[in-house]
């Protein structure tokens, strides 16, 4: 009898289970593919790595801006992916170890749930006091044909790519879909993104979403906005575009970029009676299932499909299965946009304040105030924004844009996790210089308004 069975080896599966190993819990882990899950082995890793070596190129190009003379750069995608397998084989070791570390039995093959305590893996059955359910997800499938022809690629296939396009269509403006248009946009393809909506990155800050947009305009990318991708022929994909005109373009490679959606399939979770629509297994904020015994955490409940969101899920429902009271907060779990230049946030955005009637006092700041920004990136257009409440000053979000803000967001989770006032967060003292000093001289422009 195992006190604790996971389903699913990324990173709120694995997290999870050493947590509970740590714990002296006698856990079993089942992985029916690669230990790290998607964010390691075909998501957030892979990306990346990808990402680091257009920018480097990018920059190689410009170097001449830095007086640093190189010559004509040449990227070889071979090298890249090489590369990128080194960097994936050598994490994939380290959660093995760090699994090893915890004493955690790994279980190899497809699970499915014969009861709210059985989980039978391989035509054998195992039962555990607790199970946790941690699939993960996959690449959605929109109902447009021809989406998976030979030229057609998804966020998990795209890293298999050997040699550099010349034309890339990307059907989605989400946060996938802009990460691998900079990448391709970088490293010298033609780039056109296609999205439904009105505007690209849903979620992000309008006021963000728009600066990003026409910073990647300026790069090049082109966007066709509230367009329909009506079928794809080959290479060839037809689209309708915002007047509902029909057009098409040619693309030598087409990247099926239009979200992710979770792995369920063959769990057996009707059997048990668990509460699940196609957005994921309904979950508390405690990572309970509606069945006790049964939690989920991770893209598979739908709820932040991010890989630390997942994390912090799966340690927080181990501490309440086994004793501990714990939650997660989601409003103040970040979540970054790693184009270029990245885009980083926390907790609400203006549109949800303004939904919600809640007052509030902003103060938006050039990423520019801070003299290391200039000093990395002499073009780099950046803001940051930091909302608080109007009568306490509390700090309820903070968005920015900018390369380097992904280093500094977490000190705004923070605020936000903690109620931090603008008052109490103007006394914080921010080393010099860095970027982070924008986020301070947006949080004295709030104090100084309150």
């Amino acid at each position: 009898m195992y006190d604790l069975m996971v389903i699913g080896a990324g990173p709120g599966g694995y997290e999870a289970a050493a947590h509970a190993g740590r714990l002296g819990k006698r856990v079993a882990l089942v992985e029916k593919a690669l230990l790290g899950g998607t964010c390691l082995n075909v998501g957030c890793i892979p990306a990346k790595t990808f990402l680091r070596s257009s920018r480097l190129f990018h920059e190689c190009c410009e170097a001449a801006t830095y007086g640093v003379n190189i010559g004509q750069p040449v990227f070889d995608m071979r090298a890249l992916v090489e590369r990128k397998s080194r960097i994936v084989g050598a994490l994939g070791k380290g959660v093995q170890a760090i699994l090893k570390r915890a004493g955690v039995e790994l279980i190899g093959g497809s699970a499915h749930l014969v009861s709210r305590g059985v989980v039978e893996v391989e035509g054998v059955r195992y039962e555990a006091r607790n199970v946790l359910l941690a699939t993960g997800s996959r690449p959605a499938v929109p109902p447009i044909p021809g989406i998976a022809s030979e030229f057609g690629f998804d966020s998990n296939t795209v890293f298999s790519l050997t040699q550099v396009p010349k034309a890339v269509a990307i059907v989605g403006g989400g946060y996938i879909g802009l990460e691998f248009a900079c990448f391709f946009r970088e490293i010298g393809c033609e780039v056109s993104v296609f999205e439904m909506l009105p505007q690209i990155a849903a979620g992000v800050d309008s006021e963000v979403a728009a600066l990003l947009l026409k910073v990647l305009k300026r790069k090049g990318i082109r966007f066709h906005l509230s367009a329909r991708v009506r079928r794809i022929d080959g290479q060839l994909l037809q689209f309708s575009d915002a007047d509902g005109k029909e057009n098409s373009m040619q693309a030598d490679c087409i990247v099926n970029s239009t979200g992710r959606v979770p792995a369920l399939e063959g769990l057996g979770l009707e059997e048990v009676g668990v509460d699940f629509s196609r957005r994921g297994v309904r979950t508390s904020e405690q990572g309970r299932t509606n069945v006790p015994g049964i939690w989920a955490c991770g893209d598979c409940s739908g709820r932040r499909m991010l890989a630390h969101a997942a994390t912090r899920e799966g340690i927080v429902a181990v501490n309440n299965m086994f004793g501990k009271k714990d939650r997660v907060r989601y409003r103040s779990l970040p979540s970054v946009v790693y184009t270029h230049p990245e885009v980083a946030m926390v907790g609400r955005t203006e549109e949800e304040l303004k939904d919600a009637g809640i007052e509030y006092r902003k103060s938006v700041v050039p990423l520019a105030v801070a003299g290391r920004s200039l000093v990395e990136h002499e073009d780099n257009v950046g803001m940051v924004k930091v909302l608080c409440g109007a009568r306490f000053g509390e700090v309820l979000g903070v968005h920015a844009i900018g390369d380097g803000c992904s280093e500094f967001i977490v000190a705004a989770a923070a605020m936000v996790e903690n109620e931090t006032s603008a008052a109490e967060a103007s006394e914080i003292v921010f080393p010099h210089p860095t970027i982070s000093e924008a986020l301070r001289e947006a949080i004295l422009g709030v104090h100084q308004e309150l």
